[in-house]
C-alpha cells in the first residue's frame, strides 16, 4: 500500500532535494544560482520568482546574526540578521536577497528533518553543517509571517472538503510560500514516515510509503545491495588470516596444523 503525499509534504521534499548527489561522488545544488531559483521556481511553483508578489520594505528579524548563505547558519552573534535583506534593504525585486532567503529556509528545512529521522542519522550532506533546531523553528517562522495568507475552503463533488491557506493579495514571497509548507509539514502526521537514504552516494531524505521500503528509489536499493555484497567478499576469512593450506595438503591435515598452531600459541 503506498501513500497519498499531501502538496506541501512534496513542496517541501523537493526544496531539500535541491541538495543532491552530482553523479560524481560530490554534492550539487539546484539552488546554487539566481538562475537556478529562477527555473526552480517556475517549476515548482509555478512562476518565475521575480514575478511573485510585490516589493517589501523588508523581511522578519531573524536571530543569530549575518548569514552564511551556503548552510543557512548565523556567522556570529548579536544583532539579528533580517530574513531577505539585500543591498536594496530587502526588496523582494532584489534576486540575490531572495536567493539567499529561500536557501536558508532550506538550510531551516533540512536541519529539522535531520531532527525528525532521530535516533537515525540525518542526510550525510547535512550531517557537518546542521543550524540547531531551535534557530530552524525560529526562522521557519519569521519567514513563514513574510506574507499573509486566508484559508479558503474547496469541495469537490467527489471529494472532502479541504482548507488551504492562499496568500492575500497578488501572492508572496518565494521564502514565504516554502516556509508554509514546510510548516504545514513539520506538522502533520506525513512526518513520520520521513527517512534518510543511506545508500552509497545518496544524500536525498524520502517518506516511507511502504512497510518494507528502506530507500529512496530502486537504484539506491540496487547500489546498497552491491555495495554489502562487496563488503563481505572484502571481509578476511579464517583462512586468508591464518595463511592458505600448503599446496596438496589436505583439509584435516591443515585443521590440525591450525590446531597444534594455537596450542603452541596458547
Amino acid at each position: 500500500m503506498s501513500t497519498s503525499i499531501g502538496e506541501d509534504a512534496q513542496l517541501a521534499l523537493d526544496l531539500a532535494l535541491t541538495i543532491r548527489h552530482d553523479g560524481s561522488g560530490g554534492v550539487a545544488d539546484d539552488l546554487a544560482t539566481v538562475a537556478g531559483l529562477d527555473a526552480w521556481t517556475r517549476e515548482h511553483l509555478g512562476v518565475a520568482f521575480g514575478g511573485v508578489g510585490g516589493p517589501s520594505a523588508a523581511g522578519p528579524v531573524v536571530p543569530g546574526g549575518a548569514l552564511d548563505v551556503a548552510t543557512g547558519a548565523g556567522a556570529g552573534a548579536g544583532g539579528g540578521a533580517r530574513a531577505g535583506a539585500g543591498g536594496d534593504g530587502g526588496a523582494h525585486g532584489a534576486p540575490d536577497a531572495e536567493l539567499a532567503a529561500v536557501r536558508e529556509v532550506r538550510a531551516a528545512l533540512r536541519a529539522l528533518f535531520a531532527r525528525a529521522v532521530l535516533p537515525g542519522a540525518p542526510s550525510p550532506a547535512d550531517a557537518a553543517r546542521l543550524m540547531p533546531a531551535r534557530d530552524a523553528v525560529e526562522r521557519l517562522n519569521a519567514y513563514a509571517a513574510l506574507a499573509p495568507t486566508v484559508p479558503v475552503l474547496t469541495w469537490a463533488d467527489d471529494a472532502d472538503p479541504v482548507v488551504r491557506q492562499v496568500p492575500v493579495g497578488e501572492g508572496s514571497r518565494p521564502a514565504a510560500t516554502l516556509a508554509r509548507a514546510a510548516v504545514a509539514f513539520l506538522a502533520s502526521p506525513e512526518l513520520r514516515l520521513l527517512r534518510a537514504c543511506h545508500a552509497p552516494r545518496c544524500v536525498r531524505y524520502f517518506l516511507k510509503d511502504h512497510p518494507r521500503q528502506e530507500w529512496c528509489k530502486p537504484s539506491c536499493g540496487n547500489r546498497a545491495r552491491v555495495a554489502r555484497h562487496h563488503e563481505r567478499h572484502r571481509r578476511p576469512t579464517q583462512t586468508q588470516i591464518h595463511g592458505v593450506a600448503a599446496e596438496g595438503e589436505s583439509g584435516d591435515q591443515h585443521e590440525q596444523h591450525e590446531e597444534g598452531r594455537q596450542r603452541e600459541q596458547g
